[in-house]
């Protein structure tokens, strides 16, 4: 067993008969939040670049305005149980930046397949950022050729190294106008990995303005609002996009692409960022 895979011994079937083989699973493990040491958020993640994942999750849930409010993210050295030894990490905020830890608490742990099951309330869900236009902090609007776009689900899988051993993790990376791979992570929850590859890019003084998130599957509401909330101007996915997403992405101003295989893609909104 590694931090990121499992092996289990299973029973496989095919037009050989029955035989038993040992598998590689994606690991499976949550991860309790605290915000200067209280508990308020509990995610289903695949272990690893845990860091990354708090500092996306603190920016995308708009928990904290900028990364700069945070003073330290580390995980726990010392657990009460030996199941969360590993599975808490501890964030610490600078003097004077306070958060309304009841409001934000979820009522339950968000599962690895939906990153808003647990939210309290539809409007806290549904809440957008302004539009993107109305962002004036770049002089350079983000435009991205057809071509380079097209190439970004290649480029993503070989950063895929879970994926190629357990078929069951989803991948998020961020591309630069020419196509280039800048980050990749993986995890069992498509908003995980965002959260990870966005908590990275912060931490490495990224400008979002700059890049086009490419997702390995579906693209559902909750990616375009993570991406909306650190201004991410391009969103395109492999598989399709969820009507909410669609109206979310319109709204805000925002490109949102899906079924981007092979030389195809589809544009459900942004076309003007695309470029022949």
């Amino acid at each position: 067993m590694s931090d990121t895979t499992a092996d289990y011994e299973v029973l496989r079937l095919d037009e050989g008969g029955l035989s038993t083989r040992v598998e590689e699973v994606a690991h499976e493990e949550p991860l309790e939040l605290q915000l200067d040491g209280v508990p308020f958020a509990v995610l289903m993640r695949t272990p690893g670049h845990d860091e990354d994942l708090a500092r996306g999750f603190l920016l995308t849930e708009r928990i904290i305005e900028r990364l700069e409010d945070v003073v330290s993210v580390r995980h726990c050295t010392t657990a009460p149980d030996p199941e969360a030894d590993g599975n808490v990490v501890r964030v610490r905020l600078r003097d004077g930046v306070r958060v309304d830890l009841e409001q934000l608490r979820r009522n339950t742990f968000a599962s690895s397949s939906c990153g808003v099951c647990g939210k309290a309330t539809i409007a806290s869900a549904c809440g957008l950022a302004a539009p993107l236009e109305a962002d004036r902090s770049s002089p350079d609007p983000m435009t991205m050729r057809r071509d380079a776009l097209l190439g970004a689900p290649d480029l993503l899988y070989t950063a895929q190294a879970g994926f190629a051993k357990t078929g069951g993790v989803h991948a998020a990376g961020l591309f630069t106008r020419a196509g280039e791979l800048v980050l990749a992570r993986e995890d069992v929850g498509r908003h995980n990995a965002v959260d990870k590859a966005l908590g990275k890019a912060a931490a490495s003084g990224i400008d979002f303005t700059q890049v086009a998130l490419v997702v390995s599957g579906r693209v559902s509401f909750e990616l375009v609002q993570k991406a909306a909330a650190v201004r991410i101007p391009i969103l395109a996915g492999i598989s399709a996009p969820t009507s909410l997403a669609v109206r979310a992405a319109r709204a805000l101003r925002m490109t949102l692409i899906g079924f981007l295989r092979g030389a195809t893609m589809n544009v459900y909104a942004g076309e003007e960022r695309l470029e022949t």
